[in-house]
């Protein structure tokens, strides 16, 4: 009677084996230190203000508003919501879109106080 191990399970402990080996030299944790951000949302007391805090400026820098067209109306500015939300992910409720449009229209587009 042979002690050999079954092929299926020798398989299993060798791709284990081996992989854990590669494995361990793929698992390096990087990590990516951008320059600080200098830039801030401009304060406002419209309740767009703190929820772009929390939902823009999650993803990139506020100065990504100041590249925007100054005479941008609220529907450029609502396009542009809803593409970083559908197309970029970003993490806004919907609920919160109105009111973040609305900020960035008077604050940086086209009916902020000229």
């Amino acid at each position: 009677m042979s002690k050999r191990m079954p092929l299926v399970p020798a398989l299993v402990v060798a791709a284990a084996t081996l992989l854990g080996g590669i494995g361990n030299a793929f698992a390096v944790v990087k990590t990516m230190a951008g320059p600080p951000d200098t830039v801030v949302l401009q304060p406002s007391p419209l309740p767009g203000y703190q929820k772009a805090m929390t939902s823009c400026t999650s993803c990139h820098s506020a100065e990504y508003m100041q590249y925007q067209p100054p005479t941008a109306p609220r529907k450029y500015w609502d396009a542009m919501v809803h593409r970083m939300k559908t197309v970029f992910k970003a993490p806004i409720d919907d609920a919160d879109m109105p009111a973040i449009v609305d900020y960035l229209t008077k604050t940086y587009g086209a009916e902020r106080p000229k």
